[in-house]
């Protein structure tokens, strides 16, 4: 079986098997036809991949059963998944007393859109008419930094999308606001004018691996220009390419990004090599995702970033420095502690876990968080903004144009930030 433990991003860890809503087994199979699993009496749930990825629901301890039935090349037991939160931090932190007044955010908080010149990206798109789909927690409809597509909508139960909106934690609202923060209160995205649908696929009545593919395939079945992907799990070791969890979900990537959505992923947060020893990453070392390391103020990995040349295709701001003790402690920095994360919108105050720090501005609730899940919307909203500039680039040459807007690496072959730090300006200007 796949583990799931550790961070990445939000990280993923594996809890048990999945159920279907009705208590029966479920599984993931790769299938030439779906129809003769429905004649050995299982059900299936969802076809992905134009249909040769099934997600099917059947009696316990199955799974042999199906690797027999005609046209099935492999079957797999689903399981849960949960989110374990934004990268750890176990330090006894003294935060920087903010009081921010709305129209200083940028200039005063948002250091990782100076960086990337978003403002002055603006003047060439804002992501108008294009979308961003954040396959998470949910996202807060409510606040008016942010622009949700109620009708569009859902939560993935047994791998069907169901109209829903909301947040059931924090951890999507964050990551919406940096993709695509309007700016009408506080918070500016990368693309202000895009239009965010959420696509839960973590929290109660979902958060099976099924449920996951069935979120990547939703994102391109309503035309989303990028789908953000901020979870992932810890490294997983070359051996468990067996287990054929990767190929089921490389069918379903393949599938996306074919139709045009960019698929964008967290590295992960555990400081690790991945271009050592053959680990990898789900989804993020799959071909079609394009995986975001994590960047400091000053353009250097961050102390819990993952890396590695083939596996990291460019690099954004995820807050916090190289180091715990420049991230946490030092005031001889430019950005102390809560200042170096990364600023977004929250659903309320009084939901982030220690030692993030949340805050009020004109009544709405914004808060400081740092992890590669805080770095990929980043690239998720320059997606949407390169494809506003130019709207008939498909997912690869959108892949293609960030990476060679990126600055601070010569080509593709940095082993922490590969391509380098993403630049919203230059992308757009070398289009």
């Amino acid at each position: 079986m796949l583990q799931l433990l550790g961070a990445a991003g939000a990280s993923l860890s594996f809890v048990g098997l999945a159920s279907a809503s009705d208590g029966r087994a479920r599984y993931v199979v790769r299938t030439s036809d779906a129809a003769a699993i429905e004649r050995e009496g299982f059900e299936v749930l969802a076809e992905l991949a134009d249909g040769t990825v099934a997600l099917v629901a059947g009696p316990e301890d199955a799974t042999d059963e199906l690797a027999t039935v005609a046209g099935v090349s492999t079957a797999v037991p689903d399981f849960e998944v949960e989110l374990d939160g934004p990268a750890p931090a176990d330090i006894n932190a003294e935060p920087t007393v903010v009081d921010i007044d709305p129209d200083d955010v940028y200039d005063e908080v948002l250091w990782d859109k100076q960086l990337q010149q978003v403002r002055e990206a603006h003047e060439y798109a804002t992501g108008a008419g294009r979308t961003v789909a954040i396959l998470d927690t949910g996202v807060d409809d409510d606040h008016p930094d942010l622009d949700v597509d109620e009708d569009r909508s859902v939560v993935i139960t047994d791998g069907q999308p169901v109209p829903e909106v909301g947040d059931s934690s924090f951890h999507g609202t964050h990551v919406a606001g940096t993709a695509a923060g309007t700016g009408d209160v506080a918070m500016v995205g990368t693309a202000p004018d895009a239009t965010v649908v959420s696509v839960r696929i973590l929290g109660p009545e979902t958060g099976a691996w099924g449920d996951i593919l069935a979120g990547m395939e939703y994102a391109a079945e309503i035309g989303a220009d990028a789908a953000n992907m901020s979870i992932g799990t810890a490294p997983i070791p070359p051996q468990g390419h067996a287990d054929g969890y990767n190929r089921l979900m490389q069918s379903v990537a393949n599938t996306v990004t074919r139709d045009g959505t960019l698929l964008v992923g967290s590295a992960g947060n555990d400081d690790a090599n991945l271009q050592q020893g053959g680990y990898f990453t789900l989804p993020n070392s799959l071909s079609g995702v394009l995986s975001i390391g994590a960047t400091t103020p000053t353009d250097l990995k961050t102390l819990y970033s993952n890396y590695g040349t083939n596996e990291i295709g460019v690099g954004a701001p995820g807050g916090g420095y190289e180091n715990e003790d420049k991230t946490y402690e030092s005031d001889d920095v430019e950005y102390p502690w809560p200042l170096n994360a990364v600023f977004s919108t929250l659903p309320a105050t009084g939901l982030l876990p220690d030692p993030y720090v949340d805050t009020a501005i004109d009544g709405e609730a914004y808060g400081w968080a740092m992890g590669t899940s805080m770095a990929a919307p980043q690239v998720s909203g320059l997606a949407a903004l390169v494809r506003e500039a130019d709207p008939s680039t498909n997912a690869r040459q959108i892949e293609s144009a960030i990476a060679h807007g990126a600055e601070g690496s010569n080509g593709h072959g940095d082993p922490e930030l590969s391509a380098g730090r993403v630049n919203a300006l230059r992308t757009l200007e070398s289009l």
